[in-house]
This record gives C-alpha cells, structure tokens and sequence, in this order.
C-alpha cells in the first residue's frame, strides 16, 4: 500500500532535513517523507563541507544569502547548544595582501556593517595577535563566525524528524514526477509515494529533479570541485582560527584559504574547477552524461570566456601543488609544500541561467503543488535552518493543500 504524504521532500542533505524539520515545528500532525537517494544522509555537499559557520559579509545587503546566514547562524547555534552538538565561534580574518586590496577590503567592511554583522578593520600589528603567523597590510576580523561539523547536525535534524512521526526513506532515487488526480506521485525504483505537496532540495541535482516534473527553470547545474590540502600536525599551529584572502568580487569564489575545523584539523583550499561528473570528488571522476550536459549548455561557454583568466589559475593550481601552496604563502608565508597531504575533496552545484549568467543569490521557485531550491551552494549549511522555515512559511497548511486534477 502506497502511503499518501502532506509533504514529500526529495534530498537528504542538511537543507532538505532542516525543511523536514521546520515542517514539522510548524506542522506536528502533518505526515512528511524525505528521499534520499544515497545509503546515507548528508552523503554529498554536507558531508563534504568545511564546517565553516558564515557571518554573510560577503553577500549584497537585503539578498537571501545575507539575510539568511545572519538568522540561520543564530538558528543553529541555538539548535546545537540545545542538541549538544559542539561548535564554536572563533572568528575569522580577511586579508589584504597588496596595496590594490585595501579599496576591496573597505568595501567588503562596509556591507558587513550593512549586513548587521560584528566586525572590525585592524591592522597588521592587531592581526599578527589574532593570528601570529598571518601575514597581511590590513584585516577585517569576523567576530560573527565559526566552526561546526554540519554531517552531526544532519544527523540530529533526522534524529529529531524521526521521533516527531517523519519517514526518512534510503536509497529512493526519484526517477519519474507524475501530477495526477490525488496529487503528486514520485516513482523510486523500489517504491513509489504519493504527497500533497513536493519540495525539491536535491542539491546537485535540483535542476534535473525540477525538469522530471516538467518545470521550466531556465537553469543548469554546473559542479565546481573545490580541492582541498590539510596542514601536517605539527604544523597545525600556524593557524589558530579561519584565515580568508579578499575576494575577487568578478568571480564567485573566495579563494583559497585556511579552516580550523572542528576536530583540530587545519584544511587548506578550495580551488574552483570545473567537475566533469556531478559528484566528481577526484580528478579521474568522469561521467559522460554529466560532462555533455555542460559541453553541449551555450551559456557554459559565455561564462567560460568571460572568466577565463580565473578559470585558467584555478586549473592550473589543480595540477601544481607548488603553485597552490604559492597562493597560501600569500597568507602565511611560512607554509611549505612539505607541510600539507592532500584533504578530501567537495562538489558546489553552482547554478547558471540560460542568459550566461552565474546565480548569485539563493534560487527557490515555486507552483502550486511544489516547491524547487535551485541554487543553494555556500552558505547554505550555516542558512539551513532559516532556508527550511522560509519553506515551510510559504507551504500550505496540509488540509488546505489543494490537489490538481490534471489527469494522466
């Protein structure tokens, strides 16, 4: 017998779990299911995340990004301290390294003051207290940032979900959406679930999630893997919080840099280059599906051009440890290649329009029977739980639901 759900949410990453739970806060009584097509939750982006809890400096005042790292930060604060998940709000610095930095630096100091956020520009004396090791002309310190291991969140949002009345649901890889008399069907290859009301957070595979049902997004899914190194540990001393270089603001990256993670770790990176298979975590991954989708995608190409000089850099610190350690020199110039091994590796499923242009924002667009995160890439680990309850509020209540009698 096919269960028929109030609310189905397709991918169990941390965003689709905080939607579950956030449904569940508002809804008790509401029956929810949540699709993972993994044999594990969190198996993807949040399993691979560097466990940075974001301030939202970099993000234009008054965009979804901003808004929701400020309130997710402090939701998730609040759900560790009440879940005993250790975390910690260490700070962070961004650097600027050359004289050409500093105007970029003041900027980036004035829309965090605009953001809301607790910061402060120091100079290099005041720097070399926070981190002894940095070197740098002037900072901006970020009281307004820390560390977590967003995998034990996961784990405790389907800890939650679970013992509130939801299904999680393994190795359900949705295949077909089909909108018929009863609502929406959605066919696994080893069950199908009927719900009132859909809700895509499928991460790297949103888009095509989204076109199984028929939406038109206007949209595609570029992976970017971003390569990680890890300082040795007895060099781990070298760096005491979060180091960040200024960002360039004509590419959407933020450069390689330096993470204390919250087990001790140190982990150096990412770089950004082009992933040729979706969950493409090693350089040999490679999946022709997913390559011809984005050789064959014409917007590809215009952004290919326009930040092919960027593009090129990060390529080339792919292949050369030597250069990649040159640009973590830029911060601490003490780092040798000697003193970092390589780290695992993330996937960022990075949207990009149909007019070239690569979306900026938090993407979440919506009919009337489902709802679709299009673009949810850094920060939305720290956002999760505030992306979850901006869902949940412009979801119907269950018995108002309506249901499309669009046949078959």
């Amino acid at each position: 017998m096919t269960i028929l759900y109030d609310y189905l949410v397709i991918g169990g990453g941390i965003v689709g779990l905080s939607t579950g739970y956030s449904l569940l806060q508002k809804y008790p009584s509401a029956k929810i299911a949540i699709l993972e097509k993994e044999p594990e939750l969190a198996f993807h982006q949040t399993g691979h995340n560097s466990g940075v809890i974001h301030s939202g400096i970099y993000y234009k005042p008054g965009s979804l990004k901003a808004r929701f790292s400020r309130e997710g930060g402090e939701l998730l604060r609040s759900f560790c301290t009440s879940h005993e998940i250790p975390y910690e709000m260490c700070g962070k610095v961004i650097v600027a390294t050359e004289q050409n930095e500093l105007p970029l630096l003041q900027n980036l100091y004035n829309r965090g003051r605009e953001n809301g956020i607790s910061l402060s520009l120091i100079n290099r004396e005041q720097l070399q207290e926070i981190e002894p090791h940095a070197s740098g002309l002037q900072a901006i310190h970020v009281k307004d940032a820390g560390i977590v291991n967003y995998k034990q969140v996961a784990q405790a949002l389907a800890k939650v979900i679970k013992a509130s009345g939801g299904d999680i649901f393994l190795q359900a890889k949705a295949e077909k959406i089909t909108e018929g008399t009863e609502g929406i069907e959605v066919e696994c290859s080893r069950q199908t679930y009927r719900t009132r009301y859909l809700i895509n957070c499928a991460g790297l595979h949103c888009d095509r999630i989204a076109a199984i049902q028929g939406l038109q997004t206007k949209m595609k899914i570029i992976p970017f893997r971003g390569e990680y190194y890890e300082l040795k540990p007895e060099k781990k001393h070298l760096v005491k919080h979060l180091i960040y270089p200024v960002p360039n603001p004509s590419f959407p990256f933020l450069g390689v840099h330096f993470t204390r993670m919250i087990d001790g770790h140190i982990h150096a990176g990412p770089n950004a280059v082009l992933s040729l298979k979706r969950e493409g975590y090693r350089k040999t991954d490679f999946l022709w599906k997913d390559f011809a989708e984005v050789m064959t995608y014409p917007p590809f190409w215009k952004i290919a051009r326009q930040h092919f000089g960027e593009g090129w850099k990060e390529m080339v610190r792919s292949f050369s440890k030597s250069v990649f350690v040159h640009s973590l020199q830029r911060l601490i110039p003490e780092v040798q290649a000697a003193d970092l091994v390589r780290s695992e590796n993330g996937v960022r499923a990075q949207a990009l329009t149909h007019d070239g242009k690569l979306v900026d924002d938090f993407l979440i667009v919506s009919n009337q029977r489902s709802i679709h995160i299009l673009n949810a890439p850094s920060p939305a680990a720290t956002a999760s739980l505030s992306i979850g309850r901006e869902i949940a509020g412009k979801i119907p209540e269950p018995h108002r639901a309506p249901i499309i009698r669009l046949g078959r």
